[in-house]
């Protein structure tokens, strides 16, 4: 076995040590915000096609009722609901900057729930995907995790690399004889490049690397676009943005403004917000999951429709990351698009449990049962050097953590006797993997 070899199964392990439990967490909740839109509807499917005492009131009635309801909160929109006997979903925000969803019952204008958006199924699910629940801090783990789940896919082929293979077995196929070993690394070979997607169209979220990716953009393009945010501090103050542009009161004009959505056709849910500070026009918009299928337009006080916005009206990088954004969430070409996740998010899940047994099966007494280290450390060619160089100024976090990671290893791990036993960081001959 080459040295080289082994300094990557270490590498390899090591990985998998630090992003394995949170792929595990974030392919679980992955799958789940895949059908953000069927969750969303069946979580408020109390509140819809209610049996009616009377008449529907108008929907600006609706909207005051929703205000009156939240002293203090702007109105940001209402979303357009094609049947009368749904309940109203009207769209606030707090002076905090927290969006509120407040449901209204049509004939008797009653509140029917009221509370933060983020209390959302969806959304609690979305925030445990993107922070752990734990704010910035938790963006971060997430950001330098899928930084080691790059880095546990790149090492993970180089090992799954045909060797004087002897046929498919454990290339293509599980053997019999090696199930563990087979099942995660051929599971691996297959979901690799929807894995290495997932984990690359989710880089615009992130806080380090997608915050200085809006920086280029902004420069590039000229302006921010609004359609993500880069971690939950990006996420907040894009809601203060909002709250400056929201309405203060409920303006009259709703149902006029509503009658005009059919004929748009635009993609659900659609979204009607009043005029605000910034501009005397109404805007309609689709929210849609999918980006490639948003369009806004603009109704002026007279009615007319002005300033019609589609996806093919962003810039390049926009559309880039939109395309790539949708896919990530399931919703770019439908049921077809929420399988490929499915099994993307199962072959994780697959891979992480087979690598738990193995390491449980394999590990010696007394030590964490890392791969042995080589006798003597291979020297890192230039290439190699430049790769790992290129790879940590590409994903910050995941440099930090490399050379954090790599000085305390050299430091002080190697000259403290027990840990340096424990994590195996002694040199000594290894048998073939």
């Amino acid at each position: 076995m080459s040295g080289w070899y082994r300094r990557i199964w270490r590498w390899h392990f090591y990985a998998g040590l630090i992003a394995l439990p949170f792929v595990a967490l974030l392919s679980v909740t992955g799958m789940i915000y895949l059908f953000k839109p069927s969750l969303d509807h069946w979580s408020e499917r109390a509140y819809d096609h209610l049996p009616l005492a009377g008449p529907a009131r108008s929907l600006d009635e609706q909207v005051a009722a929703a205000l009156a309801a939240t002293p203090g909160a702007r109105l940001k929109a209402l979303e357009w609901r094609t049947d009368p006997q749904d309940a109203a979903r009207v769209l606030l925000i707090d002076q905090k900057g927290t969006p509120l969803r407040v449901l209204v019952r049509p004939d008797t204008l009653a509140i029917l729930s009221a509370g933060p958006e983020r209390d959302l199924t969806s959304e609690f699910v979305k925030r445990i995907h993107g922070e752990l629940l734990s704010g910035d801090t938790g963006a971060v783990l997430v950001e330098t995790a899928g930084g080691w789940g790059i880095v546990l896919f790149a090492t993970g082929l180089y090992l799954w690399w045909p060797r004087n293979a002897r046929g498919l077995g454990g290339i293509l196929y599980p053997r019999r004889g090696r199930l563990l070993r087979d099942l995660h690394a051929v599971t691996g070979f297959w979901i690799s490049v929807l894995a290495l997607f997932f984990l690359i169209s989710a880089l615009p979220w992130t806080k380090v690397w997608g915050g200085a990716f809006k920086q280029v953009q902004a420069y590039s393009a000229g302006a921010l676009s609004r359609d993500w945010t880069t971690g939950p501090a990006s996420e907040h103050a894009h809601h203060m943005h909002e709250l400056t542009g929201a309405a203060s009161s409920a303006p009259e004009g709703f149902d006029r403004v509503a009658a005009l959505v059919p004929e748009l056709n635009l993609a659900a849910p659609v979204l009607i917000a009043p005029p605000g500070p910034m501009s005397v026009n109404w805007t309609i918009r689709s929210d849609s999951q999918n980006r490639t299928a948003r369009t806004s337009v603009e109704i002026d006080p007279e009615g007319a429709v002005v300033h019609p916005r589609g996806f093919a009206d962003k810039s390049l990088i926009d559309r880039i990351v939109g395309v790539a954004i949708s896919a990530h969430e399931g919703q770019l070409f439908g049921w077809v698009n929420q399988a490929l996740g499915v099994v993307t998010g199962l072959g994780l899940l697959t891979m992480s449990v087979s690598a738990l047994l193995m390491w449980w099966k394999r590990r010696p007494a007394g030590v964490v049962g890392a791969p042995p280290a080589p006798d003597r450390a291979p020297r890192m060619g230039s290439a190699m050097g430049g790769l790992v160089i290129l790879l940590a100024l590409l994903l910050p976090t995941l440099g930090i953590s490399l050379v954090l990671i790599s000085a305390l290893e050299r430091l002080v791990l190697r000259r403290i006797a027990p840990v340096s036993h424990f994590l195996g960081l002694e040199p000594r001959h290894a048998e073939a993997h």
